[in-house]
């Protein structure tokens, strides 16, 4: 008897945020039209309830453009966890750091910091 594969149950995505938080997006219509350009990188600005559905939606500002962007469906918006923007930086290798292997501005926040006094790094915040 073949074996059946394993399946993982669907992760409900967060549903709330709050304001100053970055989250990506997806316009849906834009999406499903197979239109470019349909996902970006949005700040949170504010959350209002649509009165005739009762649905929660967001306002957002669009990084990219700073465009601003009304009524988000949050089923549509992905949090942007502050770990994954900068872990580039937390896991850069600080002995004869190989610049390459490393964004630019990872490279910056080195170079600054390690400018101020060679002999150790800043505290970690």
């Amino acid at each position: 008897m073949a074996q059946q594969p394993q399946t993982q149950p669907a992760v409900r995505p967060k549903t709330h945020y709050i304001k100053g938080e970055m989250v990506l997006f997806r316009d849906v219509e834009r999406y499903w039209l197979g239109l470019p350009g349909h996902t970006f990188v949005g700040r949170v600005e504010r959350s209002w309830t649509n009165v005739h559905n009762g649905k929660l939606l967001y306002d957002l500002t669009e990084l990219s453009g700073n465009r601003a962007r009304a009524g988000i469906d949050p089923d549509y918006m992905r949090p942007l966890p502050a770990a994954d923007a900068m872990h580039d930086i937390d896991t850069a290798p600080l002995s004869e750091p190989d610049t390459g292997a490393m964004t630019p501005a990872a490279v910056a926040w080195l170079r600054q910091h390690l400018a101020q006094d060679s002999s150790t790094l800043p505290v970690r915040r």
